[in-house]
C-alpha cells in the first residue's frame, strides 16, 4: 500500500511540475532573470504550494500518518560553510540549467540530449557529495 501511495504521490507531483511549467528550463529561467525579461509566473506556484502546504502541515505534523510510522521532520543541522556552499552550488546550477533535481526526473518522460546530460551531471553531483561528505561512526 505504501508504495501505491508513494507512486500516486509522484504523479501527481510529476503533473504539477508539468503544469505549472517548472518542467521548461526557459521559464526557470525566466523566473530567475530579476534584471532582464523576468517571469514571475512561477513564484505563484511557489505561493500556491505554500497555501496549500503549510496549513495542512500544521494539522498533520500532530498525528500519526495513515500508513504508519512517524510524521518525519527536519533533521537538525548547524549553519555552516557546508550548508552554504552547497546552496551556493545549487542555485547557480539551477539560475545556469533552469532545472532542479524534482523537474529532472520529470523530463526524462520527454528524453532530449539534454535530459540525460542534466541527470548524469546530478547524479554524479550526488555522489561526489556523498564521496567528500564526513563520516560519523555510530555505536
Amino acid at each position: 500500500m505504501k508504495l501505491v501511495v508513494a507512486f500516486g504521490c509522484g504523479i501527481l507531483f510529476a503533473l504539477g511540475l508539468g503544469i505549472s511549467g517548472m518542467t521548461q528550463p526557459a521559464k526557470v529561467i525566466g523566473f530567475l532573470d530579476f534584471f532582464g525579461n523576468w517571469d514571475p509566473a512561477l513564484a505563484f506556484v511557489m505561493a500556491s504550494a505554500i497555501g496549500v502546504y503549510l496549513p495542512v502541515w500544521r494539522v498533520l505534523r500532530r498525528r500519526t500518518p495513515a500508513l504508519g510510522g512517524k510524521m518525519a521532520g527536519a533533521p537538525p543541522s548547524p549553519l555552516d560553510t557546508r550548508l552554504f556552499a552547497g546552496a551556493a552550488l545549487f542555485g547557480i546550477g539551477w539560475g545556469m540549467a533552469g532545472v532542479c533535481p524534482g523537474p529532472a526526473v520529470t523530463i526524462l518522460g520527454r528524453p532530449t540530449i539534454f535530459a540525460f546530460v542534466f541527470l548524469a551531471a546530478m547524479l554524479a553531483g550526488m555522489a561526489l557529495s556523498w564521496l567528500v561528505k564526513p563520516r560519523t561512526i555510530k555505536s
